[in-house]
């Protein structure tokens, strides 16, 4: 039988997302929550202790002693299967880490519990992009590409418009179509590369050379200005050198200031949890909107393909009873 913290654990197994603040190494951001969901899990109700007979010596008289020794069955508690002889119930979780984020990155860190690694891998294999904003400041060029880097150059930005910004963006998101197309590995002149680019499937095979698909200027105040990329196979290094290198196609240097992630395939800012909500209770409900996310997306997938069709009783009986066995949960945590 099930103990209530194998049970809790159950209903942990599954993807979820974090806000990693900048200055954190993403190692310190994971151990920091397996910490906090092995106190969630160990804290759960205990079972009560399993019984045995035992036989027991009745304390007697000395005559009594010597006619012969007198016994008596009792039913006691089995002190070795105790909590505090045992130890706590889970000493170790397997926490998994999707694409991850450099320390002096922030935004969207996507992990796992549990069978939610297998899960983990497949969502990464489907093609899934990402979305950062990118804070830029022209004038100045380090030697990693950072504001915090050694100063390496400083340069006028006096001449930079947004609309000359604006053309080299075009020109480098055109570069970056040419790539995606390059590595796709699809003819491009089938029906298939046609309903792959209509379904947003097309991209490269496994690893490739990171990849902009998208890149544009949301803010422009000289000399700070904001991008925001969406991307493929990126690091947080490459996204600094391409502040970098578009400095010097407007004829003068920039840095970047700040990266963040603002979307991890289906995960965005307000799914991830911050600092104060790395519990095992709200882990548990972001997993289960996770889960029932994936459902409706499912349903609806499957009600375009056929108008006609409808979800059975039984289907919406179970999501009720699923529903409120996760509230029983989630309440038992607290």
């Amino acid at each position: 039988m099930a103990t209530p913290a194998i049970r809790m654990f159950r209903r942990l197994e599954g993807l979820f997302c974090v806000y990693k603040p900048s200055g954190v190494h993403w190692k310190l951001t994971r151990d920091s929550i397996e910490t906090n969901l092995l106190k969630g899990l160990n804290a759960a109700p205990v079972p009560p202790l399993p019984r045995e007979v035992r036989f027991l010596a009745q304390p007697g008289s000395e005559t009594e002693a010597s006619k012969g020794l007198t016994l008596s069955a009792a039913s006691l508690p089995v002190l070795s299967k105790h909590h505090l002889v045992t130890g706590p119930e889970f000493q170790r979780i397997r926490v998994g880490v999707g694409h991850r984020l450099d320390a002096f990155s922030s935004g969207v860190l996507v992990l796992a519990v549990g069978n939610g690694n297998k899960a983990l891998q497949d969502l990464y294999t489907s093609r899934v992009t990402r979305d950062y904003t990118l804070e830029g400041e022209f004038g100045t060029a380090t030697d990693d590409f950072s504001h915090t880097g050694r100063v390496v150059e400083r340069s006028t930005y006096g001449h930079i418009t947004q609309d000359k910004l604006d053309r080299v963006l075009a020109m480098l998101q055109g570069a970056n179509n040419k790539a995606l197309l390059m590595y796709s590995n699809v003819d491009m002149s089938s029906q298939e590369a046609y309903e792959m680019a209509v379904q947003g499937l097309l991209g490269p095979e496994g690893k490739s050379v990171p990849i902009l698909t998208g890149l544009r200027c949301i803010r422009f105040q000289p000399p700070n200005f904001t991008l925001e990329v969406q991307c493929l196979n990126e690091t947080q290094k490459y996204l600094r050198k391409v502040v970098h290198e578009i400095g010097l196609e407007l004829r003068s240097t920039a840095v970047c200031k700040g990266v963040r992630r603002t979307r991890d395939g289906p995960f965005t800012l307000q799914d991830a949890l911050t600092h104060h909500h790395w519990t095992a209770s709200d882990v548990m409900r972001a997993i289960r909107q996770y889960h029932s996310s994936k459902k409706s997306k499912k349903r609806s997938h499957a009600q375009i393909k056929d108008p006609g069709l409808k979800p059975p009783e039984e289907n919406m009986a179970a999501s009720q009873q699923s529903d409120t066995n996760w509230e029983e949960a989630e309440q038992k945590v607290q």
